[in-house]
């Protein structure tokens, strides 16, 4: 599916570290990625995507936490990554550069994350490259009820510390960061009822650069968790407000997989349909997926951890 195909590129490249925002770079917040972050079901041990540009394999483990990826542009050039985990916390995080067959060390770097809950919690993460160079320090630090409070960076160029505050008003939930007292971001996250009597939750999110209104986003998911409509907009000066990019429907089948996407750009439209064989069913994991009219398609191959056999006491 093109969003949960994205998503997955996504989370491979948030293993870099630091990801942006937009045009804001910020920390992102500590998260460890399961199955269900990459459109999959059941008890998966890996998946490989083939794609245009190459391929990408995932290696789960028997909890289905991702453990290892693997983004590879050909035979010789590729990078991996490796997660070391506990339970659902995250002990190292190893990110290794392979060109023309041979490891890059320079371009390759490790993160450590020490744990401390003798106050609140408090996590450190260290950054080094391979050749031992002290590159960044993060510390995440959460409030009583285990939300993140503050995120500190600490490197050769001085500190930079984002906080986050959360608000709850008439049943929505807004998240706003800031960076050094600069506003970077704001979330808010209600529940709205539709005709139907059905719940759906909406996000709405703003971004701003240099501390003034950029971009903002509204998405609504039903009440399984499937995107059902998302907008972009820019702020523009001259018009004082947000101005209309583009808009999203997605149309799903009575499994919830995605069938459609009708997308909105001014008064231009266009369509694209998904069609899907999968392994076991329709209740299965897709390994391979159309796209219509652009007739592209992406081929996933998926292997399974095998059941274990309870042998009967005598």
């Amino acid at each position: 599916m093109e969003k949960n195909f994205v998503t997955a590129i996504f989370c491979a490249l948030l293993s870099v570290g630091t990801f942006f925002f937009g045009p804001v770079a910020m920390a992102q917040e500590l998260e460890v990625f399961t199955v269900k972050d990459f459109d999959l079901k059941g008890p998966v041990q890996s998946c490989m995507v083939i794609t245009s540009y190459g391929k990408e394999e995932y290696v789960f483990n028997k909890q289905g936490y991702l453990i290892k990826s693997v983004t590879r542009y050909n035979e010789s050039d590729y990078d991996i990554t490796i997660y070391k985990l506990q339970g659902n916390s995250i002990l190292e995080k190893r990110l290794e550069n392979y060109r023309d067959g041979q490891f890059v060390k320079n371009t390759s770097i490790a993160n450590f994350y020490k744990t401390d809950t003798t106050d609140t919690k408090k996590v450190t993460e260290r950054i080094f490259s391979y050749s031992k160079e002290f590159l960044d320090q993060y510390e995440y630090i959460y409030n009583e009820a285990g939300k993140l409070k503050t995120i500190k960076r600490m490197n050769d160029s001085g500190v930079d510390e984002t906080t986050v505050t959360y608000e709850e008003s008439n049943g929505a939930f807004t998240k706003t960061f800031y960076l050094n007292d600069v506003i970077l971001k704001r979330v808010t996250t209600a529940t709205v009822k539709v005709s139907n009597k059905k719940e759906q939750k909406k996000v709405q999110t703003k971004e701003y650069l240099d501390g003034e209104p950029h971009l903002a986003f509204e998405q609504i998911y039903s009440n399984n968790g499937a995107l059902l409509f998302e907008k972009k907009e820019v702020y523009r000066e001259d018009q004082n407000g947000f101005v209309p990019l583009e808009s999203k429907f997605y149309t799903y089948d009575t499994n919830n997989v995605l069938v459609s996407v009708r997308t909105k750009k001014g008064k231009a439209e266009s369509v694209k349909n998904y069609i899907y064989q999968f392994d076991s069913g329709e209740k299965g994991n897709w390994i391979r997926q159309v796209i219509t009219p652009d007739n592209t398609y992406i081929s996933r191959k998926i292997k399974y951890f095998e059941k274990e056999v309870v042998k009967s006491k005598k």
